[in-house]
């Protein structure tokens, strides 16, 4: 049974910056390429949501009901809820993300 994934609208956009970075300095194949691989990190949320490992970057409290699951470099990030599973950040796992998981995380509460 798949648990029901929502991505928000600022993950969404965040997958669509990622795919039309890549296109433009690499190739659109390439683009398509990390397009399913992170469509894929998502339907293994679906399988099982519990399974995704804690965020290091949040406040003491916030992590246990935050996960994330990878794509290499690629982190997506999501909080596991009561009947579903938001996805809330998509994002280059090399970078700083620790202000921008607060911002975005908690300006969905």
């Amino acid at each position: 049974m798949n648990y029901p994934v929502r991505m928000t609208s600022a993950a969404l956009r965040d997958l669509e910056e990622i795919c039309l970075w890549i296109a433009e300095h690499d190739s659109p194949e390439k683009a398509g390429y990390v397009l399913d691989r992170l469509e894929e990190a998502a339907a293994r949320i679906a399988l099982m949501p519990r399974r995704g490992a804690h965020l290091d970057e949040l406040p003491r409290g916030m992590e246990a009901e935050f996960r994330q699951v990878f794509f290499k470099p690629y982190r997506v990030i999501y909080e596991v809820q009561p009947r579903e599973a938001v996805i809330h950040v998509i994002a280059d796992g090399r970078r700083n993300l620790q202000s921008l998981l607060l911002r975005r995380l908690l300006e969905g509460r």
